[in-house]
């Protein structure tokens, strides 16, 4: 039986990820771990982990990963084969004012999965970075190579760091690993923290919403079925380990961008929204949206424009994601219509 290790299962993506894995493989164990911190309503994590409990061979384990003996113990006992880190303090915002929390998820956790899987050898670790790490490239779309030095916000430096000590272990103790930027990442069930859902609840109470630098932003919209797709074909085919000349190893490292490459426009994603939630029926077909929206300036911390290059991606597993903007809202607000009213 395969053993599967999956942090932040209760998040949005490491929820969606852990279904993937349990319906697709027989013989298989999912092991996995979630602070169940507030950050956002826990009403909503409680809700995913109620439909991953359904399954016979998934372990949940509440804790933190900052807990070095927590984490030791679920090496120890499980010895996971395959290492999926997704558990972290999202959101960009968030950073400036809870700098700590973000030191404590992102770095200490990540920090101690390294060390257990030092100790404790497995096939892969998977771990998700952010494209947050490009800052303000003026270079598009972005690529893996382009130099990543100069993050506009500590939660894109605490993403970059994670690379960077993924690469020191890959280097040390020849643990194949794989970072993968994600791209504005959205689906039903998300984080309500992000635009699409907190434009949502806003419209509902009749309150404005505000779309930054003017609407002059453009994102590259990922829908979560995109995401854990590419994570599922990343995962089962790590770096391979290899010698160089000197006889040390050459790290079993790589970086992927997992983004739509196809960047939308702030204002037009904002028009889909609002035809989507009408068209489901979150909100009344005469809903005067003009009066209900604010552009406001650029917030501290943002960027422009995201865009991913994922020609590695599709030249090394044959994957690229495809669902449109308007396919994928729609299953968000229909899911919202079910779930909130």
């Amino acid at each position: 039986m395969k053993t599967y290790f999956i942090t932040g299962a209760a998040g949005f993506i490491g929820a969606n990820l852990a279904k993937r894995v349990l319906e697709d493989e027989k013989d298989v164990r999912v092991v996995t771990i979630d602070s169940m911190n507030d950050y956002y309503d826990v009403k909503l994590k409680e809700y995913r982990l109620e439909e991953l409990k359904k399954y016979d061979n998934f372990i949940f384990i509440k804790g933190n990963l900052a807990d070095r003996q927590v984490v030791e113990n679920i090496f120890k006992e499980y010895k996971p084969e395959i290492v999926v880190n997704l558990a972290a303090q999202a959101g960009v915002r968030y950073s400036i004012t809870n700098p700590d929390s973000y030191i404590e998820a992102n770095l200490i956790g990540f920090y101690n999965i390294l060390e257990c899987c030092r100790n404790y050898p497995v096939e892969h670790l998977v771990y998700a970075s952010s494209s947050s790490v490009y800052g303000g490239n003026k270079k598009v779309p972005f690529s893996t190579d382009d130099k990543v030095d100069n993050p506009v916000s500590l939660y894109a430096a605490t993403k970059k760091s994670n690379e960077l000590l993924a690469h020191s272990y890959s280097k040390l103790y020849n643990i194949p690993s794989t970072g993968l930027r994600f791209f504005t990442v959205y689906g039903p069930a998300g984080r309500p923290d992000m635009a699409y859902f907190g434009f949502t609840n806003k419209l509902i109470k009749g309150e404005t919403i505000k779309i930054f630098n003017f609407g002059n932003c453009k994102r590259d919209f990922t829908y979560v079925d995109d995401i854990v797709e590419g994570i599922v074909r990343v995962m089962k085919k790590p770096p391979e380990k290899k010698n160089g000349e000197d006889g040390l190893p050459i790290p079993p490292y790589k970086i992927y961008n997992i983004g739509n490459s196809n960047p939308e426009n702030l204002l037009d994603f904002v028009q889909i929204l609002q035809e989507e939630l009408v068209r489901a029926g979150v909100l009344p077909e005469d809903y005067d949206f003009e009066s209900h929206k604010e552009l406001v300036p650029m917030q501290a911390g943002d960027v422009p424009v995201t865009y991913a290059d994922t020609t590695p991606l599709e030249r090394d597993f044959g994957f690229k994601p495809h669902t449109t903007l308007r396919e994928g809202l729609r299953k968000f607000a229909e899911w919202y219509k079910e779930f909130y009213m």
